[in-house]
């Protein structure tokens, strides 16, 4: 029986073609600035999104560790949607390594307002903390992949100019985003002082992000990525899979899109199984199965049986996630296995 992974866009391996191009890769000591490889992908990402320089890091989460920590003091306040990834999955990361606060606003499918954030800037008073950022997920994964509306961030970085406040953008799946909405990667890094991408979700590459901005920002970034432990030596091997999958995989995510409205609309179809489809709007679909009496992980653990890995959310939902390395005929067998799973329960 195949394995189907819907657990995540982390689990892709590298192609033959991106092995190869790691094996070519040529390296130099990036702690000292020599590999060449690492070199020309940051030159690559900073031109793409349209910054003055990027710096290459081992993960999304310390990209964006880094640029709280370059965009704040300790006792500053964070102003991020509350159910962003640096607030649900990043370990404390903002209060250990920076010495913030976050405040979290509720959002309608990840999204949050100007007005929201204008709302949430305190006043220039000793008693409060100091609103110093504001932190925007694109695509938003605990929203189901949704897309931020370019048009909203522009409005809050209307607020930001205002209040003094700065902005980063957490890119993890910028990407997914540009191909879903036609607006390029360079128009949705535009408003934002720094932004961080990763290139081992949607692009497949096996490890890595960047983080981009000015250079005077960079430069800052590259320190305390020393001082996060982030620093690596011959990383041109990793860097090269990134150039490859900028070149090869960033126009197929239209694949992964089309494979997860598929599969969305199989599950909405599915009598125990609820799908929001206006959430649908790249490569997840989250479902809710509280109506078949089943709980997600018990779902979660009978479709396994039938080769088809997912992950629960919490007790009623589930994500699925499309990649690189899930093919129709892979949706075929998660939809046929959902429908044996739920239609046992019926019965």
């Amino acid at each position: 029986m195949k394995l189907v992974d819907l657990r995540s866009d982390t689990v892709t391996k590298p192609t033959p073609g991106m092995r190869e191009a790691m094996a070519r890769a040529e390296v130099g000591d990036d702690v000292f600035g020599e590999d060449p490889t690492v070199n020309k992908l940051q030159e690559v990402v900073a031109e793409l999104l349209g910054k003055e320089a990027a710096l290459f890091v081992p993960s999304g989460t310390m990209s964006n560790q880094i640029a709280i920590k370059c965009h704040t003091q300790p006792g500053d306040e964070v102003i991020l949607e509350a159910d962003s990834h640096s607030f649900h999955y990043e370990g404390g990361g903002p209060a250990m390594l920076s010495g913030v606060q976050l405040h979290p606003i509720p959002g309608v499918r990840g999204v949050i307002s100007a007005a929201q954030v204008a709302g949430a800037v305190r006043p220039g008073d000793h008693h409060y903390p100091r609103s110093r950022l504001v932190c925007i997920e694109n695509t938003h994964n605990r929203a189901g992949g949704t897309v931020f509306p370019l048009q909203t961030i522009r409005e809050i970085r209307e607020v930001a100019d205002r209040c003094g406040l700065r902005m980063h953008l957490d890119g993890a799946r910028l990407w997914n985003a540009a191909v879903a909405s036609g607006i390029s990667e360079r128009e949705f890094a535009a408003p934002f002082d720094s932004v961080s991408v990763c290139l081992s979700k949607g692009l497949g590459a096996p490890i890595g992000s960047l983080i981009v901005g000015s250079r005077e920002f960079i430069e800052l970034a590259h320190r305390y990525r020393k001082v996060f432990g982030g620093g690596m030596r011959q990383v041109g091997i990793i860097a090269a899979a990134g150039l490859y999958a900028l070149a090869h995989h960033r126009e197929r995510l239209a694949d992964d899109h089309r494979r997860a409205r598929r599969l969305a609309e199989a599950l909405a179809a599915m009598p125990g199984a609820a799908v929001d489809l206006a959430s649908v709007q790249t490569n997840m679909a989250f479902v809710d199965v509280s109506a078949s009496g089943l709980s997600a992980a018990e779902v979660v653990a009978k479709v396994r049986e039938q080769g088809v890995l997912c992950l629960a959310l919490g007790p009623s939902v589930i994500r699925l996630v499309t990649h690189l390395d899930v093919d129709d005929a892979g949706v075929d067998q998660a939809i046929a296995a959902f429908q044996a799973v739920l239609k046992e329960r019926r019965g």
